[in-house]
């Protein structure tokens, strides 16, 4: 019968949560099923690609023997652990230890002279402190278990690394001395995280751990909300934020009018102050190069850990949608949308698309510099066409420092991005009504379409395929209907 890890015994990412903010803990070990902790397609995809990046290290330990049991299937686990070891395999992947109420299943477990290396494999392409603590619990369970561990190592992707044979697709930085310098801590942790989920919901104050390593889900129930809490601040960061609160300042109002900060954030203020949109004289000035014949210009990209194409590296991005719309001189908008099909290298159909699309529009006009850095990597990627592409970067205008430069309406909550300072603007025009409403999704589906299609129904195919040049649609005309209400401020 299989024996299933009771809910509050720890494992290697309890513990890592734990470290975090032992409320987060306490609610992903007593509210499991929370909407908060249910992964969303971006994060689905992460740990897809996550094992994915697993499963490849592994084939660089030749003889090794995977413990395939279900990850709940705690004592066979460990029963099956113990016989592999035994039984003297090179490597042990996923070798799995419960003592002191934790529970790790180790990536790679390789047998050396005198010891074991341990190998915790990160789908990252650097080594980051983050991972210390991860290593940390294992080595501190591993030992209580009686395994002699005499090095310890994180195994990541190179970054230098380039599709399809160019390097070595995996670094391994060794962690021996920072991972036992921090085990000598861990007992004392893991027996505070216990006695945190033991109890009631514990007491944590908001601060910048809400954020680090990575922002927690559960945010919302801990931060206020009101879009003139000082958290909403422009560009303030966390660290800055919990400093305010904590010299009394919790509104964006109750900022001292001596407090340096940015232009943009200062215009805020002023802007709820008064509960008014600011439009700065210079607007007009600024709009001035936005003339002649425009195009409107929007990339989504596909961002592989595990690089597809020719010439890129770990997690590189590489644009397989555009959208464009360009103005007609009776001023309607003409407009093509342009989405890869199948998993061969879409960039150099992607750029004469794009090259030809363009090639009558005297300024086009992005928002973000993002499609100038992808125009520039299509340079390299598509040499053929690369005089074509610098010409094409010439063209291109940002609309986004003239919003952040002269303009703020009170319902931009802090933020720049399209999405929020559209629907102040352009009050008829929102990305309510769309499906796929996130460029990090966007790129999920694109990349689900061009390699997985064949396990998704035809149907579904044609609707997630629609959806994705709705979205990318939207961005351009949302440039436009900006552009305009811009035009109409200036003038007012």
């Amino acid at each position: 019968m299989t024996q299933r890890t009771p809910s509050h015994h720890l494992s290697k990412s309890r513990f890592v949560t734990g470290r975090q903010c032992h409320k987060l803990l306490w609610w992903k070990v007593h509210e499991p099923d929370a909407v908060e902790l249910q992964p969303d397609k971006v994060l689905q995809d992460r740990f897809d690609q996550g094992q994915a990046v697993g499963e490849l290290a592994t084939t660089r330990f030749p003889g090794g023997v995977l413990i395939d049991l279900p990850h709940d299937a705690v004592e066979q686990r460990i029963e099956k652990t113990r016989e592999v070891i035994a039984g003297e395999a090179p490597a042990v992947f996923e070798a799995s230890f419960l003592e002191h109420n934790t529970f790790v299943a180790v990536d790679i477990l390789e047998r050396q002279p005198g010891g074991f290396h341990l190998i915790e494999v990160k789908s990252s392409n650097s080594q980051k402190p983050e991972h210390i603590p991860d290593v940390a619990v294992q080595l501190h369970v591993l030992r209580r278990a009686g395994i002699d561990v005499t090095r310890t190592s994180v195994m990541h992707l190179n970054r230098d690394f380039r599709h399809p044979d160019v390097g070595d697709r995996f670094c391994t930085s060794d962690v021996t001395t920072e991972a036992n310098e921090y085990e000598q801590g861990v007992a004392t942790q893991l027996d505070n995280q216990m006695e945190a989920l033991r109890g009631s919901l514990p007491d944590v104050s908001i601060g910048p751990h809400c954020h680090e390593p990575r922002a927690c889900p559960f945010l919302e129930r801990c931060w206020p909300q009101e879009r003139d809490h000082v958290a909403r601040l422009y560009n303030v960061g966390p660290k800055k934020t919990v400093q305010y609160m904590a010299s009394g300042v919790h509104q964006i109002s109750q900022i001292p009018a001596s407090q340096k900060l940015p232009d943009a954030a200062r215009r805020q203020v002023k802007s709820l102050r008064e509960d008014r949109m600011i439009v700065e004289p210079e607007l007009a000035e600024a709009l001035g190069e936005f003339s002649g014949r425009l195009g409107f210009l929007d990339f989504e990209t596909i961002a592989r850990a595990i690089p597809v194409w020719p010439g890129l590296g770990p997690w590189g991005q590489a644009g397989a949608q555009f959208s464009y719309h360009e103005a007609r001189p009776d001023g309607s908008y003409s407009h093509l949308g342009w989405l890869a099909e199948g998993p061969q290298d879409a960039r150099p159909e992607l750029a004469r698309a794009m090259v030809e699309a363009t090639q009558s529009a005297e300024k086009v006009v992005t928002y973000s510099s993002f499609e100038k850095t992808r125009i520039r990597a299509l340079q390299k990627a598509v040499p053929d066409l690369q005089a074509e592409l610098i010409d094409l970067e010439a063209k291109l205008i940002d609309l986004l420092p003239v919003l952040r430069n002269f303009i703020y309406h009170p319902d931009f909550e802090g933020s720049f991005s399209i999405k929020y300072v559209l629907q102040p603007l352009v009050p008829e025009l929102s990305y309510n009504d769309l499906v796929i409403v996130d460029g990090l999704v966007a790129s999920v589906e694109i990349a689900r379409l061009l390699f997985g299609s064949g396990r998704i129904p035809p149907e579904e195919r044609d609707r997630i395929r629609q959806d994705l040049l709705d979205y990318c649609e939207r961005d351009t005309w949302a440039m436009v209907k900006l552009l305009e209400a811009l035009h109409a401020l200036a003038g007012a």
